[in-house]
């Protein structure tokens, strides 16, 4: 068992060690989070060269900008709850030469988030590969804590999945049908507390940005992804928010709104290296991608900030 005081594995027996349960099924009053996505240290200089396979030998921009994530972060008032990121922490794939380096880099510099403010890992398919094998996500959950778990933050109910699971599980099917069961189980705890929004979190969106879009390397196969948002529909989930796209996207599904988070490292379209704000209140979920510079020198803008105000 992980001290509680080791910030990289406080996700353990499929809930978050930093809250309570039994502290958190009330509803409190608005609150917000920060969402981030694709740190991905490594890909920058792949990407330029090239050689996505290879070329991720230097990462040192994206120290830099994940260094500056987390100054933003610390900076702001009121605090957030908690600092999610949505996959893709570093680029080196399951295996590959430079990912332990990659991993001890990024826990050099995520050690310096507020010790007030739990970070919440989601894994993505370049940290435990596009075909996770029990291997895979084992060395994983060693680094970062478990692969899917849920936690109860002021009357909300959060969802960490493995969306690499839904990708591709033919190495290991048994564990994809853990998580479904694990998952039909959580939603049915959900249903008996009343929880005030159920909002989940995954690295591989189920859409870009329509529900019945083609399958693509971005999204998950639409088979898959039917039956994911049926029953996400009928859960009643309002929120899936995810990464992955290194682009900001998103669409919407019978009221279920899916928000694609452009990422903190490499950009691949014309979006800035950023982070979300997400706003909870009672009635709804609102959320702005800043840019890490505004972020961090402006702060969140004050129409936000009166929501939180409002209880």
């Amino acid at each position: 068992m992980a001290a509680v005081g080791n910030v990289f594995l406080r996700a353990r027996g499929r809930t978050l060690t930093a809250f309570r349960p039994d502290a958190e099924y009330q509803w409190k009053g608005p609150f917000y989070f920060i969402q981030g996505a694709d740190p991905q240290f490594g890909l920058m200089k792949a990407w330029t060269h090239g050689d996505t396979d290879n070329g991720d030998d230097e990462w040192g921009e994206e120290i830099k900008l994940a260094e500056q994530a987390v100054q933003a972060v610390n900076k702001l008032n009121p605090k957030p709850k908690f600092f999610v990121l949505c996959g893709d922490l570093v680029h080196g794939m399951p295996g590959t030469r430079w990912k332990k380096n990659q991993e001890q880099d990024l826990k050099n510099v995520l050690k310096n988030t507020d010790q007030d403010i739990p970070l919440v890992f989601v894994s993505g398919n370049h940290d435990i590969g596009n075909t996770p094998s029990r291997e895979t996500i084992d060395d994983y959950c060693k680094n970062w804590g478990d692969d899917y778990f849920s936690f109860w933050v002021g009357g909300v109910f959060f969802l960490v999945l493995n969306s690499q699971l839904y990708f591709d599980s033919s190495k290991c099917p048994e564990l994809r049908q853990a998580q479904d069961a694990w998952l039909d189980e959580q939603l049915a705890v959900a249903a008996n507390q009343k929880c005030k929004h159920i909002i989940v979190f995954q690295h591989i969106p189920l859409f870009l940005s329509k529900p019945d879009e083609d399958d693509d390397y971005f999204n998950l196969e639409k088979s898959v992804r039917q039956e994911i948002m049926e029953k996400f529909h009928k859960a009643g989930i309002r929120a899936v928010f995810s990464g992955h796209y290194h682009r900001n996207a998103g669409g919407s599904y019978k009221g279920l709104e899916m928000v694609v988070s452009s990422a903190i490292g490499c950009q691949l379209g014309q979006d800035t290296h950023g982070l979300r704000v997400v706003i909870v209140t009672e009635e709804k979920v609102v959320h702005k991608y800043y840019s890490l510079t505004e972020l961090g020198s402006h702060g969140i803008e004050k129409e936000l900030l009166d929501m939180l105000a409002k209880q």
